[in-house]
């Protein structure tokens, strides 16, 4: 039973992107809609990605610092272990996780909310693709905008840690700017994006997906948030795997 709702609801996803992925009627419309979605989206998730980067930044280092004692272990490795687990985990798929629950939730009860009030029957009866309008720009918006967010998150990642080092005597500064240039690999900025891309991908399409297809009233509409949000972690889980072992073989 739950196998065959699994097929029918990705059957179903299937559709919905065909519908979704197809020439806008008016560019126009698209094109400003875009861009209300990539402020809304996008630009008011900038303060969210900067003071949980900072706290990152600033708690991996002290992590570091207080695990990496040993005299064997060189003093730079501080900074190049914080290095990796930003560029490699914390920048794409944490903060994505974190997204999900702030730009999931949003998309599912917006157009969930749409569903239930019947705006959206509206639409298709004056020949509107609905899935192509409400979706699209929000899917274009967000994975537009996420490595945007990807590359401040790393930013503001590596100042936190930096923060740490300045204004207090666990690690001195040069030591923690030494790791962080030490080895470093330019791919790892690369993979960082493409999991980003990816994960905005996921994150806006199933939660477009969930609030789409609500049935009911203000209820559904919460659950189809819920719903949203716990199956784009999923998904973001697993394409990390998969996205990890193609692109770092």
């Amino acid at each position: 039973m739950i196998l065959t709702n699994s097929l029918a609801n990705f059957g179903r996803y299937c559709m919905f992107l065909t519908r979704t992925f197809s020439i806008p009627d008016r560019w126009s419309v698209f094109g400003k809609r875009t861009i209300q979605e990539v402020s809304k989206l996008g630009i008011d998730s900038i303060p969210l990605v900067i003071i949980i980067s900072l706290f990152i930044g600033a708690v991996c280092t002290i992590q570091m610092q207080l695990n990496v004692s040993s005299p064997l272990i060189p003093s730079y490795s501080v900074g190049l272990a914080t290095r990796e687990i930003i560029l490699l985990e914390f920048s794409n798929s944490i903060l994505c996780l974190i997204l999900a629950g702030k730009v999931g939730s949003n998309i599912a009860s917006e157009i969930g909310t749409m569903r239930v009030t019947e705006q959206i029957d509206a639409l298709e009866i004056m020949g509107v693709n609905s899935a192509n309008y409400l979706t699209l720009p929000k899917i274009v918006a967000f994975v537009f905008f996420m490595p945007v967010l990807s590359v401040l998150c790393m930013g503001t990642a590596f100042i936190g840690g930096w923060c740490v080092a300045a204004f207090t005597d666990i690690i001195p500064v040069s030591r923690y700017v030494y790791g962080l240039q030490t080895m470093f690999t330019e791919w790892y900025v690369w993979y960082g994006l493409i999991k980003s891309l990816v994960f905005a991908f996921l994150i806006a399409s199933i939660s477009s997906y969930c609030g789409y297809y609500v049935k009911g009233g203000a209820l559904q509409v919460g659950k189809a948030s819920t719903d949203a949000v716990v199956s784009s972690s999923i998904f973001i889980l697993l394409f990390d795997v998969i996205l990890t072992k193609l692109l770092l073989q």
